[in-house]
């Protein structure tokens, strides 16, 4: 049932959460209110509690480095499923980056998940937390919204809203006078993200045809095999290349219309004018005799200077994913 995979989702939501809070600075100014010192406050991964660990037990830390405090921290925390965004049971889905079929895998829906995170904050100074703090919490009301590409081989990428949950406050300024007082602000948080499973290449799940084969026949006749061959065919100009240029209006009854030049139109090939597919059955000169509606279209007026573009085999090549291919 199992196989290895790995996604690299959640350290991807790991560190795209933690790059929003990678650039907070901390400005001091002088009387005249021009800025003569400008901190950007260090941001690491790890718990709060280490931290304070180093900064109690290490009295050189009391020496005026702005690596030191203030400083910031965060912490993946906690993983949950998420019943509320459940999508559908599980299933695949085939999806790539290109329209090559060798480029096309299969995936399973995605999971819903929430991650959650703590940022905690430390301080020397009331008005150093007060700055980095709303440089921070006027971005969540309550979410923002995080771009992520979850999965590069299928050019997954989803906005992964981060909630912004709730705030604690500490101010520890009490004890002998050796003691040092910090503040600390833990801020939580919640990412809204989605786990896919393995991606394995689904070249094989396409259908490039389709052949039956079958025998006709009774004990008092001869025996005869048939074989019916299916090849699926664009009913779509994909390359979006212009072949000629209607030269006179068509009513939608006309089965013959008049083109700038039809050299490059083929006999049984076919034609598309605006939203409509006609089938071309003979030519003269610049003269095209069609047939109109072809694959369910509807026929229709159409005016001198229309583009006319045609349905080759390299629009075969180029079938989208969910194409009918001209039948139900």
């Amino acid at each position: 049932m199992f196989e290895y995979f790995y996604n690299d989702i959640m350290r991807k939501t790991i560190i795209g959460f933690g790059t929003l809070f990678n650039n907070i600075i901390i400005k001091k100014q002088d009387e005249q209110g021009k800025d003569f010192s400008v901190i950007k406050v260090p941001l690491a991964y790890g718990p709060n509690q280490k931290f304070l660990a180093r900064l109690e037990q290490s009295p050189e830390l009391n020496r005026p480095f702005q690596i030191t405090l203030p400083r910031m921290s965060f912490e993946f925390v906690n993983l949950t499923y998420d019943p509320a965004r459940k999508l559908t049971i599980p299933q695949t889905f085939l999806a790539g980056i290109s329209t090559q079929k060798s480029n096309i895998v299969k995936t399973y829906m995605p999971v819903p998940y929430n991650m959650d995170f703590e940022l905690s904050i430390m301080t020397k100074l009331n008005e150093d937390m007060l700055q980095i703090v709303e440089q921070i919490l006027p971005y969540f009301q309550p979410s923002y919204n995080l771009t992520l590409n979850l999965i590069d081989s299928i050019g997954e990428k989803r906005d992964v809203p981060i909630i912004f949950n709730n705030i604690t406050m500490q101010d520890d300024y009490e004890g002998d006078f050796d003691k040092r007082r910090y503040l600390l602000y833990t801020l939580r948080f919640t990412a809204k993200t989605y786990l896919f499973g393995p991606t394995t290449s689904a070249e094989k799940d396409i259908i490039d045809k389709v052949t039956i084969n079958y025998i006709s026949g009774d004990t008092n006749s001869t025996t005869i095999d048939y074989s019916l061959s299916i090849e699926p065919k664009s009913i779509k100009n994909y390359t979006g290349s212009t072949v000629t240029l209607l030269d006179v209006d068509v009513s939608k009854e006309s089965n013959n219309i008049v083109v700038n030049d039809a050299q490059n139109i083929t006999i049984n090939s076919y034609i598309v004018i605006n939203e409509e597919i006609l089938k071309v059955t003979s030519k003269n000169a610049n003269i095209i005799y069609v047939e109109r509606g072809s694959y369910s279209t509807i026929a229709s007026e159409h005016v001198s200077g229309s583009q006319i573009k045609s349905i080759t085999s390299q629009d075969d090549n180029l079938i989208e994913f969910g194409d009918d291919f001209g039948f139900k």
